[in-house]
């Protein structure tokens, strides 16, 4: 073997499909740079043959004179995994080398689902004899495979805009925006100065982006070296590429707008599939708007035959709510009665729970009682993707949300104060499959019974958020859907009052993080004379854990047209 130049470093956990073509790909590169570079795959806690087929691949490798070296990772994520194969690629070069390289020689970085096109280590070897420390090549997704074209389209909108960021940090000329694990080679001197490659549960390609530059070091951006990446939308990390993609097919077959389900084709699913629907309005003080939310959202769907329960659970009304209600054909339940062993109800995350177990229909409808503007849609838009596709089991409800100033006019888009400075952030930062929904807090959705049941329901208004997020744990993203409504209006807050608001939307997200945080129920405000305001964010069991269930429904069981009582 000629002098050792680089070591290509590849994390695998359970590749075993994969890993002999990736193999195969990276030895090819003898071609180009001739016997001067090393393989080292780090094998992290596989459960599958990986080690077996990167053995096997071995064997060849060697005789065109590339070394293959597979060594045992922690199993500890792929940031760790990465880690422990560059730090020992620095020790290959450094002590195994007959000649120490320049600078250490060159720790490349790739992944085990991805390709290198040919010429692809020649690109970076050239840009390190040119002088740059750090080098990053393009990534690109397999073309064999390839994307859908909506996604593909969007996926090149957002490498514009990321490629201008890249340019306005790094300068004009950089010509991709890419610092990818996947495709990036680092002189072992340079590694060793920025410490190592960091080990977060993901995305260590950018904290080792924070490093570089930490330590001074540019970065040198190649389109030369280029690999093919695979398109799959289930990764090894919480966070990264197939995350991306994962969203970005969601969006192409998840989304959905209100007005490709008319009222007579929800009435054909429904009664094709004999699947019951109930509706639930949790209700407080809203007898002005509550009798239109009847008439005009649920009333065309229960004329239709596509719902069969109405109920309306009030919270003691002092404005007549209830009567409204039961003037438009609602069954009305007064919250407190439900579930008596409960104790009194805490919130409308409470009252909801409670009217799951009135009810024991087979599709459950939630809608806000103080809807200014009900319309038809609002209801059918939530139940279409339901009646109409066996595999959606939750279906979210989106509006353009405008706010009506003190003056009566709208400012546009301006509604959803606790949607865009709480929820959006924590859903972004802690469960990025659900970065996707525009509203997550809207209180109208649809869900099948069968999963509502085994749902948690936070007591107050943590109730839209943690479902959603328990929802895609208990049955993955693909099972859940987003209906654009059209808009809506409602009552607006004031931001004080929407402080508490946010803090059980956070505390709610945090109860999922599982990290054994002390969640207080109260939130100090200084406003008010820095007295703790009790904020309710304890949350019921699911109501499959409930044996008997506490209420018994309303509706015959097997009967899909059962009557709607008042």
């Amino acid at each position: 073997m000629s002098r050792l130049r680089a070591v290509v470093v590849v994390p695998a956990r359970d590749e075993e499909a994969l890993i002999g073509p990736t193999l195969d790909a990276l030895v090819d590169q003898v071609d180009e740079v001739g016997r001067c570079f090393g393989v080292l795959l780090v094998d992290d806690g596989s459960t599958d043959r990986t080690a077996a087929v990167a053995r096997g691949r071995a064997v060849g490798a060697a005789r065109r004179g590339v070394p293959v070296r597979v060594v045992t990772g922690p199993g500890s994520g792929v940031g760790w995994a990465r880690r422990v194969g560059m730090d020992a690629a620095c020790t290959w070069l450094r002590r195994d080398a007959a000649l120490p390289p320049a600078r250490g020689g060159l720790v490349v970085s790739t992944d085990a689902d991805t390709r290198p096109t040919p010429g692809w280590l020649a690109a970076l070897l050239r840009a390190a004899d040119d002088g740059h420390d750090v080098v990053a090549g393009d990534v690109r997704i397999d073309p064999a495979r390839g994307l859908g074209p909506e996604a593909a389209r969007r996926r090149a909108s957002a490498a514009v805009v990321r490629l201008a960021a890249v340019r306005d940090v790094d300068g004009p000329g950089a010509p991709h925006h890419h610092f990818s694990a996947a495709n990036l080679a680092i002189t072992a001197d340079a590694y060793e100065a920025c410490g190592g490659m960091p080990t977060p549960p993901a995305l260590e390609d950018e904290a080792l982006l924070d490093a570089v530059r930490g330590a001074g070091l540019a970065v040198h951006r190649t389109a030369a070296a280029v690999v093919h990446t695979s398109p799959r939308t289930t990764g090894r990390a919480a966070r990264g590429l197939a995350v991306d993609l994962a969203l970005e097919s969601w969006r192409a077959e998840r989304r959905y707008v209100h007005d490709e389900f008319d009222v007579p084709r929800l009435a054909a699913a429904a009664t094709r599939r004999g699947l019951r629907v109930a509706v639930v309005v949790p209700a407080k003080e809203v007898a002005g708007t509550i009798g239109g939310v009847l008439s005009r959202t649920v009333g065309p769907l229960r004329d239709a035959g596509v719902v069969d329960e109405v109920l309306v659970v009030d919270a003691a009304s002092a404005d007549g709510t209830a009567a409204v209600a039961a003037a438009h054909g609602a069954r009305v339940l007064q919250q407190d009665d439900l579930v008596p062993g409960a104790g009194p109800c805490r919130g409308k995350g409470d009252a909801m729970w409670r009217a799951l177990q009135a009810t024991d229909c087979d599709v459950v409808a939630f809608l806000d009682g103080d809807t200014e503007d009900p319309t038809p849609a609002h209801l059918a838009g939530v139940l279409g993707p339901l009646l109409t596709d066996d595999a959606v089991a939750m279906v979210r409800g989106c509006f353009a949300r405008h706010r009506r100033e003190d003056d009566g006019t709208l400012s546009p888009h301006d509604g959803g104060r606790v949607t865009e400075l709480t929820a959006r952030p924590l859903l972004n930062h802690h469960h990025p499959l659900l970065a996707g929904f525009r509203q997550p807090l809207a209180g109208e959705f649809a869900a099948r019974r069968s999963l509502l049941v085994r749902l948690p329901f936070p007591v107050g208004y943590g109730v839209e958020i943690a479902t959603l997020i328990d929802a895609l744990e208990l049955v993955g993203l693909d099972a859940l859907a987003e209906v654009d409504l059209g808009s809506r209006q409602n009552r607006h807050q004031s931001l004080r009052e929407l402080g508490p608001m946010a803090f059980a939307v956070l505390v709610a997200v945090e109860r999922r993080l599982g990290r054994g945080a002390v969640l207080p129920s109260s939130l100090r405000l200084p406003w008010a004379g820095d007295l703790p305001a009790a904020v309710p964010v304890a949350e019921r069991p699911p109501v499959a854990d409930r044996e008997p269930p506490a209420v018994a429904p309303r509706s015959a069981a097997g009967d899909r047209r059962a009557d709607v009582a008042s």
